[in-house]
């Protein structure tokens, strides 16, 4: 006798999407049979035509900002809108919160800060400081997934970059033990070079974090990679002209992975109304020519995941007081809204739903090495998401689960609408306690 049973027409497994019975015992997936396959269960619950059942999404790249910056998000109200969205796994970034998650101790006050308090399956990223690379392997032992770096000024004086020797030391580190380095890719001198960002014009903003910036950085990170044999991912690809290095790269062998954004995938700058600094993060978003740019890329397999970057503040922080894009502080507040944002332009670029689990499930978890997450397969986590793709809903900030009614999204009209999201085999019934695991890297 199975816990529960999903009859789905439309279900998204490794062979693709088809009419599946899915069998849970025990908070994981136990069969996987044809659609009228003699299944007892103690629930067995129907899903219509409208309805896909798909893998829990797993995001790689959340500021959650507990503690220290708990005004600006937290571990319930940021897994509040994972859940919402239909994420069931997220990886916490090392800064933003007090202190950074620099050193095994601060790994601890971190998780003390999410025990109790996740409506999802979190995990920690490890950060790599100057000063701290013989925390490295102590932050590995004690469960992060891998490590963020900086190649310029983060934003927070706690989080300090990298420099070229400096990166190529932590590399060959991280090399002896398999860990992963995941990089935030901007040249700081490109950056100084190029014009100032103030006032409330968008065009002033994108001209201060130029391609030239990102393009130059990822190529240190490419070459760096190369020579110590290290494994690094390139955050939130903002660029298409760095797609042909990095494809090169990859077939050179160069271990290395590259994401991109919702943000990035959905918005041009020539339609960012001047002073709308809630459309602020860096790097930024660039002309509709890149974005068609980047779909390629997907398309092609040089981009292969896609995450939130959700990384919001309080709205005194956005200055939308004065509208001044130099002053705001950067970031995009979206992890409820990634699967919507992201579906609703992959059905304009000849991209199926299978190809959005793909990009936001089964490979960010690959990514981290969550060996039990983002399929729907035997063995693996009952985290499951159950989406209506053809539906639609214009999107209201103040309905959102995160701590601030802030969004790009605000008014806008996102295909598919997420009716539940299931966690090891339950649904998440956000009225409850938050039952959701903190993870160690090697225990999933």
């Amino acid at each position: 006798m199975l816990d529960t049973v999903f009859r789905a027409r439309r279900a998204i497994t490794t062979v693709g999407e088809s009419a599946r019975s899915i069998g849970i015992r025990d908070g994981r997936i136990v069969a996987i049979e044809p659609l009228d396959a003699p299944l007892e269960a103690t629930r067995v619950i129907e899903l219509g035509d409208d309805v896909v059942l798909m893998p829990g999404l797993v995001d790689t790249h959340v500021h959650i900002n507990e503690p220290g910056r708990t005004e600006w998000e937290g571990f319930e109200t940021a897994t509040r809108a994972a859940a919402a969205g239909g994420v069931t796994t997220v990886i916490d970034m090392p800064l933003n919160s007090i202190p950074a998650t620099t050193t095994v101790e601060a790994l601890e006050i971190k998780r003390k800060s999410a025990s109790g308090a996740v409506f999802v399956d979190t995990g920690f990223w490890g950060g790599a400081v100057p000063g701290n690379v013989d925390d490295l392997r102590p932050l590995h032992d004690a469960g992060v997934f891998g490590f963020k770096c900086f190649l310029l000024h983060s934003g927070v004086d706690e989080f300090q970059p990298l420099s070229s020797a400096e990166l190529e030391q932590y590399l060959g580190q991280l090399q002896d033990f398999g860990a992963l380095m995941i990089v935030h890719a901007e040249n700081s001198d490109a950056i100084d070079r190029a014009p100032a960002a103030d006032g409330e014009r968008y065009r002033k903003f994108l001209a201060s974090r130029p391609r030239g910036a990102e393009n130059m950085a990822i190529a240190e990170v490419i070459e760096a990679a190369r020579y110590t044999r290290a494994r690094v991912h390139i955050l939130h690809l903002s660029s298409s002209d760095a797609l042909p290095m990095l494809a090169s790269a990859k077939r050179d062998g160069v271990l290395i992975t590259v994401e991109t954004c919702p943000h990035y995938l959905s918005f041009t700058s020539e339609s960012i109304p001047d002073g709308a600094t809630q459309f602020k993060c860096c790097p930024p978003i660039r002309e509709s020519s890149n974005r068609e740019l980047l779909w390629e890329g997907l398309r092609d397999g040089v981009i292969d995941v896609i995450v939130s970057d959700h990384s919001p503040s309080t709205p005194e922080l956005k200055r939308f007081d004065i509208g001044d894009f130099g002053v705001a502080w950067g970031g995009i507040s979206s992890l409820q809204l990634g699967l919507r944002a992201v579906w609703s332009q992959a059905r304009t670029h000849g991209l199926t739903l299978v190809d959005v689990a793909e990009f936001m499930a089964a490979r960010t978890a690959n990514l981290a090495g969550l060996t039990r997450k983002g399929r729907i397969a035997l063995g693996y986590d009952a985290d499951l998401c159950l989406f209506a793709p053809d539906e639609a809903a214009v999107v209201s900030a103040a309905s959102l689960e995160h701590k601030h009614a802030i969004t790009p999204y605000d008014g806008m009209a996102l295909a598919g609408v997420v009716r539940e999201t299931w966690l090891a085999g339950e649904p998440i019934d956000l009225a409850a306690p938050p039952r959701g695991r903190l993870l160690r890297r090697g225990d999933v």
